[in-house]
């Protein structure tokens, strides 16, 4: 037997995985990172998912999904800060056994202190408050959090709610030091993690170095991660393709880009994945005439969303309602339940029967309605409010474009000062309650439009507490319909992210989740 096949029988044996066994051998050297924008905040919790991955690798979780599998679920749900975890009988209370000899950057024991300090600031229940606070209400169920000497921390319900675990993993969720002032938060990303913050320039660099004190035992592989922030797609191509990039941020790895990386180089790999990322246009029901929910859906019919696909994305969108859709997704309607809503059918007869609500309502080729679309200068943005305009002519929308900086326009929506925009959000994970109570929730901060359906909000808490799988998909498939009816959300689909990888890249495994495989520390240079 080869010394190949002993390494690998001792692999299987000892349950660790081949990737990180087998092949990474080689440590040190600078992974060159692509990001399209500086994060919101160096304090995850304030910020969106999607604009605080540059932070992720200097912060660890209780738990986290396993880096070598890009599919997510409660299977692959693994141990990071925490040893262990277990749920009492009646399912209202979990609780986690700690790792000891766990230090902060600044040096500092971490302990269940730490824990219970971090998500009662979350929750809102500290005097310690976040500016924003985003996912308060994926913790609206717990009704306190206990220590029990500082490697032991109990999670106590207000009812049952499975996901708690699963949310508890997402990249959204880490655990920050009580010891620092929550301002600091912004500023200093004092972390656990793999990487410590050694230098951050807005607009221009973020660098991060090897924490020598990792807890676990020879990790990470590199020296430093430069995270290089570049707004300009042309730009962003030619960094890529000249070897200046490793690796590209979420919002770039679009099948346009992947194509024009692959036009100008054979080198390259791709990883293609369906991703938590949700193209929509959105309207505000507080301003008339959209608090009618039968303008939405006229609205709503009149997109073409396989046209939507092909045109901005050259087909790397999945057309789907709220939640991921199969087979890369475990809740989402199947393509027979979609075609039932007007606008994901056949595209003329939603269109037709868009036409004539609008009619009903008072608009016509005479008389068309005239609202602004809010959109940010990041590209794909603006390609997608661009597309939107023209297919809204279609049934006697007349809509002018207002372009901002993305800072400006999250303002804006926070202030709900708009009337539509064509965006996208992420899914900090493929679960129900992450993408119900975050995106559609009564009261839900990221709920933009701040929508609420009180009935809808009870099957929201039915499926939350349900452990039948199978029960609670029917339960979510109803809710999800339900939204697509109601139309906070005018849904166009998932996004297909598409990674351009150089071979000499390792063990970078992309997710479905943008902020759930930037811990970067399996990751290594084979050069």
């Amino acid at each position: 037997m080869t010394i190949r096949m002993l390494l690998a029988v001792a692999v299987a044996c000892s349950g660790l995985t081949a990737a990180t066994t087998l092949f990474a051998q080689k440590y040190g050297g600078t992974l060159q990172v692509l990001l399209t924008s500086p994060p919101d905040s160096l304090s995850i919790h304030e910020g969106s998912p999607v604009n605080s991955v540059g932070v992720s690798s200097m912060f660890n979780n209780l738990v986290y999904y396993d880096p070598f599998i890009q599919r997510e679920s409660f299977e692959t749900i693994r141990p990071e800060l925490a040893e262990s975890w277990s749920w009492n009988p009646d399912k209202t209370a979990l609780t986690f056994k700690l790792r000891q000899g766990v230090a902060w950057h600044d040096g500092k024991p971490f302990t269940s202190a730490d824990v219970k300090h971090t998500f009662d600031v979350v929750r809102g229940t500290s005097t310690a408050r976040l500016k924003l606070n985003p996912r308060k209400s994926w913790y609206a169920q717990v009704g306190e959090i206990v220590t029990a000497g500082d490697y032991e921390v109990t999670f106590r319900l207000k009812r049952p709610q499975p996901s708690l675990i699963a949310m508890l993993a997402a990249g959204s969720s880490p655990v920050m030091p009580a010891h620092v002032p929550v301002a600091d938060w912004r500023t200093k990303a004092t972390g656990t993690g793999p990487f410590w913050l050694s230098e951050y320039q807005r607009d221009k660099v973020l660098v991060a170095n090897r924490n020598g004190n990792y807890f676990i035992r020879n990790r990470p592989y590199l020296d430093f991660v430069r995270m290089n922030i570049i707004r300009s797609r042309a730009t962003q191509t030619a960094a890529y393709v000249s070897g200046q990039l490793d690796v590209v941020v979420y919002s770039v790895a679009t099948k346009p880009f992947m194509d024009s990386v692959r036009r100008a180089s054979d080198q390259v790999q791709f990883q293609q994945i369906i991703s938590t990322t949700n193209h929509y246009v959105m309207f505000n029901p507080k301003k008339p005439p959209f608090d009618n929910p039968k303008l939405r859906l006229a609205m709503s019919a009149a997109l073409d969303r396989s046209g939507f696909s092909k045109s901005v994305f050259q087909g790397g969108l999945v057309t789907a309602g709220a939640n991921v859709p199969p087979p890369m997704g475990t809740w989402g309607l199947t393509p027979e339940q979609l075609a039932r809503v007007p606008g994901f059918g056949e595209i003329e007869k939603g269109r037709e029967m868009a036409r004539q609500m609008m009619a009903e309502l008072g608009y016509g080729p005479k008389n068309p309605l005239k609202v602004d679309i809010l959109t940010t200068t990041v590209p794909i943005t603006l390609d997608s409010a661009v597309w939107t305009a023209g297919a809204l002519k279609e049934v006697y929308v007349d809509a002018t474009l207002q372009q901002t900086e993305p800072a400006v326009f999250r303002a804006a929506l926070a202030r709900r000062d708009y009337h539509i925009i064509a965006y996208s959000g992420t899914n900090g994970s493929d679960d129900p309650d992450v993408t119900f109570y975050e995106h559609y929730g009564c009261g839900s901060l990221r709920s933009y439009s701040d929508y609420c359906n009180p009935a809808l909000q009870k099957q929201f808490d039915q499926q939350s507490q349900m452990f039948d799988n199978g029960a609670r998909l029917r339960v979510v498939h109803d809710a999800d319909a339900q939204i697509l009816t109601d139309v906070p959300r005018a849904l166009l689909g998932f996004r297909i992210s598409y990674f351009p990888t150089w071979p000499y890249v390792k063990n970078f495994i992309p997710h479905q989740a943008s902020s759930n495989f930037w811990r970067f520390q399996e990751v290594w240079l084979d050069k």
